[in-house]
Formats: C-alpha cells, sequence, structure tokens
C-alpha cells in the first residue's frame, strides 16, 4: 500500500512541477498546434508535447517504487519473476510507442509506418509480455481461448483500445480525465485483488493525468499530443487485460460476483463506443474509418452548446457511472450479462444527445 501511494504521489508531483517548464520550451521552439482546421476549437498555439511529461513521470514513478526486493507482494519467486518480466517488455513497449507518438506530434509519420510501430508495439506486449485474453469467462459461452485465437484477439484489442484514446483527445480535458478515472478503477480494481505490482501502474498513470489535467482542463494550456494518448492507450490496454484475467474469486463478497471482461467493458465503454460511433458512421458515408472528422461525441456535445469544460464533465460522468452499473450484472449469465452492459452502455452514452444548451451569441462565437 505504502508504495502505490508513494507512486501516485511521486508521479502527480513530477508532472506538476515539470509541466509549466514544458509550455514555455515548447512555445520558444513553436511545438505548438495552430487552430487551422474547421474540426478545432481553440484560438491560440497550444504547446502538443504535453505526452512528453506524461511518459517520464509514469515510468519514472512506475520503476521508483516497483516492489523489487518485497517477496511478500508475490507469494512465490515464479510470480515474482513472471512480474519481472511483464515489467520489463511493458517499458520497453511504452518507450517504442511513446516515440512513435513524439514523432509524429513534431513531423508526422506515414501511417504505414505508424501501423508497423503499432505491430511491434503489439507483439511485444502480447507475444513477449504475454498479456493475453486467455478466456472469455463464459462470455457467449466461450471459456478458453486457443492459443493463436488467443493472440489474434489480444492484438485486435491492442488496436482498438490504443486508437480509442488517441481518438478521443480531442477537446480540453477529455483524453487525460477519462484515462484518469479508468486507472482509478482498474487501480481498486487491482487492489481488491491483490495484484498490487499491476494497482501501482494504475495509480502512477492516474497521478500523472491527475496533475496534468491542471493545465490540460478547458482552457487548456499545453495538449498531450500523440505522444501522450498513445501511451496512455498502451497501459490501458496492458491493466483491461490483466483485468479481465483476474481470479475474481478472490475479490471482496460484494463484487465477487461479478465478471471480469464485464466490469472491463464497462470502465472503457466510453472511448470504445465512441470508436465504434465513428467508425460505422465513415463506412456508411463510403469514407475511410481513419479519415479525420466532427462525428466524435465530445464535437456533438459542443455543437449543441457545451463548452468543453461541460463536455469534459459530461463524459467524466459517464466514465464514472458505468463500471458501477456494471455491478447490477453480479452473478448473472455472462453473455446476458456483456449485451445488457453493452446496450446500458449505449443508452447512457447517447442520452446526452437529448440535452441542448443556449448561450448568448457573442459567448458561443468566443468559445468556437
Amino acid at each position: 500500500m505504502k508504495e502505490i501511494i508513494l507512486g501516485f504521489i511521486t508521479s502527480f508531483f513530477v508532472v506538476l512541477l515539470a509541466t509549466p517548464s514544458l509550455i514555455k520550451v515548447a512555445k520558444m521552439k513553436r511545438l505548438v498546434d495552430e487552430p487551422t482546421e474547421d474540426r478545432k476549437h481553440h484560438v491560440s498555439s497550444v504547446p502538443t508535447i504535453g505526452g512528453i511529461i506524461i511518459f517520464a513521470a509514469s515510468i519514472f514513478a512506475y520503476a521508483l517504487w516497483f516492489p523489487w526486493d518485497n517477496m511478500g507482494y508475490y507469494g512465490s519467486p515464479e510470480l515474482f519473476s513472471e512480474s519481472v518480466k511483464e515489467f520489463k517488455f511493458l517499458i520497453a513497449a511504452a518507450i517504442l510507442i511513446f516515440f512513435i507518438g513524439v514523432k509524429d506530434d513534431i513531423i508526422g509519420v506515414a501511417p504505414v509506418k505508424k501501423l508497423v510501430g503499432h505491430i511491434m508495439v503489439g507483439f511485444i506486449l502480447v507475444m513477449m509480455a504475454d498479456f493475453r485474453i486467455t478466456s472469455l469467462h463464459g462470455v457467449f459461452g466461450v471459456e478458453e481461448l486457443p492459443y493463436y485465437g488467443s493472440v489474434m484477439l489480444s492484438i485486435f484489442t491492442y488496436v482498438v483500445v490504443v486508437n480509442a484514446f488517441n481518438l478521443i483527445d480531442g477537446s480540453d480535458g477529455l483524453a487525460a480525465g477519462i484515462g484518469f478515472i479508468s486507472s482509478c478503477f482498474f487501480g481498486v480494481w487491482f487492489y481488491t485483488s491483490y495484484q498490487f505490482e499491476l494497482s501501482l501502474l494504475a495509480f502512477v498513470l492516474a497521478g500523472s493525468l491527475g496533475a496534468f489535467l491542471i493545465f490540460n482542463f478547458s482552457p487548456a494550456r499545453i495538449f498531450m499530443g500523440d505522444s501522450g494518448s498513445l501511451f496512455i492507450g498502451a497501459f490501458t490496454f496492458a491493466m483491461a487485460l490483466k483485468c479481465i484475467e483476474t481470479d475474481t474469486s478472490v475479490l471482496p463478497t460484494l463484487v465477487k460476483g461479478i465478471s471480469a471482461p464485464i466490469f472491463t467493458m464497462a470502465v472503457l465503454a466510453y472511448p470504445l463506443i465512441d470508436t465504434l460511433r465513428v467508425f460505422a458512421l465513415r463506412l456508411s458515408r463510403g469514407l475511410s474509418p481513419f479519415a479525420a472528422d466532427r462525428n466524435h461525441i465530445h464535437h456533438s456535445l459542443i455543437d449543441k452548446g457545451f463548452s468543453h469544460a461541460q463536455t469534459a464533465l459530461v463524459l467524466y460522468a459517464i466514465s464514472i457511472i458505468l463500471p458501477l452499473l456494471s455491478l447490477l450484472f453480479t452473478n448473472q449469465n455472462p453473455t446476458i450479462a456483456f449485451f445488457g452492459m453493452f446496450v446500458v452502455s449505449v443508452a447512457v452514452v447517447h442520452v446526452v444527445f437529448l440535452f441542448r444548451i443556449q448561450k448568448p451569441r457573442n459567448f458561443a462565437s468566443s468559445a468556437e
């Protein structure tokens, strides 16, 4: 518990203290995003390299407080060896995806090269670190997955989760806030299931994002860029797969009957539904699913009169409510619970479209 608290505090204060200097350097070097496209809402140049400090603080705090010499965390040398192996390959994958993001933020990366980079990161995490979905825990009647089926599903999940966080990074404070909330839920899950090294990972990321939100919440003084969103996506993928693989029999009595895949889906419901929605809309119009547009949920809310701050707060609330609603499906048939949680998630996410905020003309125009 001590290491988890210290990890959160360390990453939080590294970001808090270093970000003002990073903003100054980014402006001096013109590493900024200009409001030149219709789908962008900021009206002045904003630094885009905030991912650098999120990455640095998270890796530093995780390595500093990782329980290298506390066998009591693991219970056996085998589990300790497995955790060290996961740590090693997770850091390697994080460094690779971070540098892909940095290059994309500064000079751009060709889609083919970015795809190759994602394949390499996915290979490291799935094949080398063995972050795999080995069972669906009864969802669709499927228990254990064959090895190659597990590998393919896990790599597909990696691509989806990483791109989901990259795609929601389009409004002040949104990706950072959703990442913070997701990390906190995963951190509590891992702590209650005695996976303390994973709880440390989750709260280290939460600490970095919590401090970054101070500078990234509307009006944003810095953006995380691809270096931040891709890094968050990669760490979140690792946590999501470990959450799915949890032995739920060790959970507290209140939540012991919950399905790990259902809880994971609920935690990531907003970014996953937003990604599914925009891909479906683009394909229905004959466009590439990766073509940039203004069809994201956060764009729709802003067009309905919500400010950036209001948009972020509404979507934060949804991201908190959905994991709590997953408790309603405790001790249910896994397949029924899956479809029930999916329907509830889609309904909750889309209920915000029923609202519209009227603003004075001069205020609305200044917020665009």
